[in-house]
Parts: structure tokens; sequence; C-alpha cells
């Protein structure tokens, strides 16, 4: 009876403030939808922004499970802080939405919400869920400048060592910039070959999961991150390779058809299901990080 009437009373309270704050929340919605519809269309359709729905949901989900323990540490924040906060963010969404900068549009509406959230909520709420809000910046879409930095020098690395391992295997191959010729045929190791999408969505999926299993431990996601790049590296290294003999045993149309998607999907679950057998490895190690037994 008496846990049903907390529940009712709680759920009155928050009731209270969506009503009594329903500009707030209008205007936030009329300034998020459009970029949310944005996103979807211009980012989560390409290869680099596909974790962006998963990891808005399960951030969402987060938050969610979270909720109870708000009201124990709810505090109002400075005012004058988040009223600079809030009109800074302000100026620079405008600059992103006028421009078409999408990453600098999602980015200052994310960094607007959490100037509102610690006006209402306090700072100690922001660092007791300093993780969902930390996991919220992978659904920023990375701009196309970054991109092509990052992807060239991995695009390099996979070209390289994919051209050294076949030659030393006695494969007739030869590499031009990021081009592979491998007997007849001239292979293109692009973006999606590089390891950046499985860099950034196992870094979103890992850190995820050792939140959820991990207490949120930052000392041993940091040491766990470690090991995600090379893990995604070599997990698309190993995808060149299979494309690249694929190409040469059986032609071109079945490595760029079923098999190249199949390839690719197939190395992504052999890059996660590395990063838990990491973590299953680790597992001295994390005791004595988190201070406990798991």
């Amino acid at each position: 009876m008496m846990i049903s009437t907390l529940a009712a009373a709680s759920k009155a309270k928050w009731r209270d403030v969506l009503q009594s704050r329903w500009p707030l929340w209008v205007g936030l919605a009329l300034l998020g939808i459009p970029s949310l519809i944005r996103l979807g269309q211009e980012a989560w359709t390409v290869d680099t922004g596909v974790h962006g729905p998963i990891v808005l949901a399960t951030a969402i989900w987060l938050l969610y499970q979270a909720w109870p323990e708000i009201a124990p540490l709810k505090r109002l924040g400075n005012s004058f802080i988040a009223g600079i906060a809030i009109i800074v963010f302000l100026a620079i969404y405008a600059f992103g939405r006028a421009f078409s900068f999408l990453s600098v549009e999602i980015a200052a509406f994310i960094g607007l919400l959490i100037a509102v959230a610690y006006l209402y909520l306090g700072f100690a709420v922001l660092r007791r869920f300093w993780f969902p809000i930390l996991y919220l910046g992978f659904v920023v879409p990375m701009p196309g400048w970054f991109i092509d930095g990052i992807t060239a020098p991995l695009k390099s690395y996979i070209t390289y060592s994919a051209t050294t391992l076949l030659d030393a295997a006695g494969y007739p191959i030869a590499s031009q910039g990021v081009t592979l010729v491998v007997a007849q045929y001239q292979l293109l190791v692009e973006d999606a070959c590089a390891g950046l999408n499985s860099i950034v969505s196992l870094t979103a999926i890992s850190l995820f999961y050792i939140y959820i299993l991990h207490n949120a431990s930052w000392r041993y996601s940091l040491l766990l991150f470690v090991w995600i790049i090379p893990a995604a590296l070599l997990a698309n290294l190993v995808r060149v390779l299979l494309l690249v003999l694929i190409t040469y045993h059986f032609g071109n149309a079945a490595a760029q058809g079923f098999l190249h998607s199949t390839a690719g999907m197939i190395m992504f679950v052999v890059a996660l299901l590395s990063i838990f057998a990491v973590d299953k490895a680790m597992t001295p190690i994390r005791r004595r990080l988190m201070g406990k037994s798991i």
C-alpha cells in the first residue's frame, strides 16, 4: 500500500512538472524533432551512422531505468550558469541549422538538453548519470573532414597489410595507394573496409556492455577501450583478405554481391566476440580496479 502510494505521488509530482513547464517542453520539441528527422534522413542511412538509432534507444533506456534515483539527488542548478549555457547552445544550434552543419546542430541540441537538465535537476544528477550523457555523444554524426582524416591512414594500413600477407602466401598481388591489384582484378579499399565504422560501433556497444555488466568503472572502461581499436582493425583486415581471396578464386561478382555484406557482418561479430573474450580474460584486473568481486 505504501509503495503504491509513493508511486502515485511521484507520478502526480512529475505530471505537475510537465504541466507547469509545458512551454519549455514544446520549445525543445520544436527544436529537437526536425533535427531528429534530419539525423535519420542524412546520418543514419550511411555506414558511419548506422549505430545512431541503437545508441539513442539504449541511452533513453538507461535514463529511464535510472529515473527513480533522480529524486533524492535533485537540486536546482545555478540559474546564471544554466542561462549562459542555454544561450550559447541555442546560438550554436542556430548556426549549425542555418548552415546545414548536422554535427554542430546535434551536438548543440544535446548540450542544450544537458543545460536544461542542470537547471532543473542540478549538478549532482549530471555527475551521477555521466555515462548515459557521454554515451549519448555517439549519436552526433562525425563530420566529413574528420572521417577523411581518420580513414586515410587506416585504409593505407589495411592495404599494406593485406598486400604483405597475401604476397607472402604466394598470391599475385600488388598495391598502389589504397588500390589492390590481384591477378586481373582491381579492388579499392573503401571507408567501410578501413575499420572506422567498426571502431565507432564497437566503442559504443562495448561501453554499453561494460556499463551494464560492470557498474561503469571508468578505469576498466578505458582499459578495455584500448583493445577496441586493434580488434576492429584486425577484423577489417581479415574482411579485406577474405574479399580479395573470394575475388581471386570466384570472381568480382561473388565478392561484391552477397558475400561482401556477409563478410562485413561476420567480421563485426568476430570483433565484438573478441571484446567479450578479452573482458572475460581480464576478470582479475577488473576485480582489482573495481575493488570488488565480479
